[in-house]
């Protein structure tokens, strides 16, 4: 089954510009991207229905051309673009990157690579030169970045800003483990819960987890216990929109107990309500949930 594309970007500017960098980054917000296509093929990309896939058939589709492009051709691709947008009705635009002659004259040298139209001459010749060959495309752009004073980073930051989607964000996890089966390996955030009272002591609870009620209640009912949840709660709500502005593609929430079947799995719970109450949308997972209660992981008793 297939459906028609709805959203296409073009990707041109100065060789040096940091087509690369945009391209990626929109690739990384979910964006499909093609970089380079001789425009002999670019028709029959376009005209291509899209195939349905796990990502859905209204995935924005970004392509990257400019003078490495096998028979680059401006004024075609204008057209071409014209004739979109008047006989199909698609959003197609152009993302148009500049960068001053100067700078661009500095990147080349700093990455000791030749201009791509001036491979015998000096990169200023190039420059000046794809300038006037881009006119067409720069004149008819939406959208214009001016690279000269960016780093890589800023620039993929703006694009983030730009073209994200509104409800856009890292995947969230909250994962409880047992720190005497070590770390969980992709932990971004790592609290550890073993100052609370430990129900393993519990001869009644031990045979329990934190997802059952009574055990949850024991942890709860530890002095520690509100004051020092609450205020992990409020650091999350407070951090997580800023790794979202930032780009961050996922973010894991590790919650530690000795053995990850008790404290660590109810405080997770808890958590993870939490962050839902607040819009976002975790995923939980108890890694150490299955293993077996051993006094000798749990070190001594603390009396109550």
């Amino acid at each position: 089954m297939t459906a028609e594309r709805k959203d296409i970007l073009i990707v041109t500017g100065l060789s040096g510009g940091g087509k690369s960098t945009v391209l990626k980054t929109l690739e990384d917000l979910g964006w499909e991207t093609v970089d380079n296509l001789p425009l002999v093929l670019l028709d029959r990309l376009l005209d291509a229905p899209v195939a349905e896939s796990a990502s859905g058939p209204d995935q924005p589709l970004a392509i990257g051309i400019g003078a490495r492009t096998r028979d680059f051709d401006p004024v075609r691709i204008v057209e071409r673009i014209r004739r979109l947008r008047d006989d199909h009705g698609w959003d197609v635009g152009i993302l148009f990157l500049d960068c001053s002659g100067a700078e661009l004259e500095r990147r080349y040298t700093e990455t000791r690579r030749r201009h791509p139209l001036a491979a015998d001459r000096p990169a200023a010749d190039g420059i000046v030169r794809e300038r006037e060959l881009l006119a067409p495309l720069r004149d008819w752009a939406n959208r214009l970045i001016d690279t000269t004073r960016m780093s890589a980073n800023d620039l993929a930051q703006q694009v983030r800003r730009d073209f994200a989607p509104k409800s856009a964000g890292p995947v969230l996890s909250v994962t409880s483990f047992g720190f005497a089966r070590g770390l969980p390996r992709d932990a971004d955030l790592v609290f550890d819960m073993r100052f609370l009272r430990n129900p393993h002591w519990d001869a009644r609870l031990r045979p329990g987890t934190g997802l059952d009620a009574d055990v949850a209640a024991y942890v709860a009912a530890d002095p520690a216990y509100e004051p020092a949840v609450s205020r992990i709660e409020d650091l999350l709500t407070l951090l997580l929109p800023r790794y979202r502005a930032e780009g961050k593609s996922y973010v894991t929430v590790a919650i530690g107990c000795t053995g990850g079947r008790h404290r660590s799995v109810h405080v997770a719970e808890r958590i993870a309500a939490r962050l839902r109450g607040e819009g976002f949308s975790p995923t939980v997972t108890h890694r150490d949930l299955a293993t077996a209660p051993q006094d000798s992981l749990e070190g001594s008793p603390v009396a109550q």
